[in-house]
């Protein structure tokens, strides 16, 4: 729920109806982070697919690396709709429930190696403040062997979940426990 009206899967019906469709067979149903977006399914398309591009394509960052943004984002933004649904992908890929929980703290004290550290470390600043970074967090990334391809994943992924913990912060997404499992990591 939240605190916008919403269109659930069964009352959908159009460009809506098929929209859902295609989240659910991707992701294995529909979260609500794309449930509140029912009222624009151009927009919540849109998104979808930038998702499935940002955290799915192949090449540059692995699946872990992107999942360990969106919990550190996310973290930072202190939204816990995206914190709970990324810390669970990110335990599937990890394994580690104890590791994971460790980026809600400080990163310098977290299990991350020096490539994860400078990912992280690079995702928080940005969200901290967007000009703060500069050439000099590029060159971090770089030093911790990350190709510019790779560097851009990062960027861009963080930006995404700015953007997405601004959607469910602001319109009242709600994570409970059955809507943050099940989904196809």
């Amino acid at each position: 729920m939240s605190w916008i009206r919403e269109i659930h899967e069964e009352d959908a019906e159009g460009p809506l109806a098929e929209a859902y469709e295609a989240i659910a067979r991707s992701r294995g149903k529909v979260s609500n982070i794309m449930r509140v977006q029912s009222l624009a399914p151009g927009a919540m398309k849109a998104h979808m697919d930038l998702y499935l591009e940002l955290l799915f394509a192949r090449g540059g960052l692995s699946r872990a690396e992107r999942e360990m943004v969106a919990v550190v984002v996310s973290v930072e933004n202190r939204c816990a709709y995206c914190t709970l649904h990324h810390e669970a992908a990110l335990a599937a890929w990890w394994k580690d429930g104890d590791r994971v929980r460790q980026l809600r703290g400080k990163l310098a004290e977290a299990e991350l190696s020096a490539r994860e550290l400078a990912i992280a470390s690079y995702a928080q600043t940005l969200t901290r403040a967007p000009s703060e970074p500069g050439e000099a967090g590029i060159l971090a990334l770089r030093e911790a062997g990350l190709d510019d391809e790779e560097i851009l994943q990062v960027n861009m992924i963080t930006s995404y979940f700015n953007f997405v913990n601004r959607i469910a912060e602001g319109l009242g997404v709600e994570a409970p426990p059955e809507e943050v499992e099940g989904y196809h990591y």
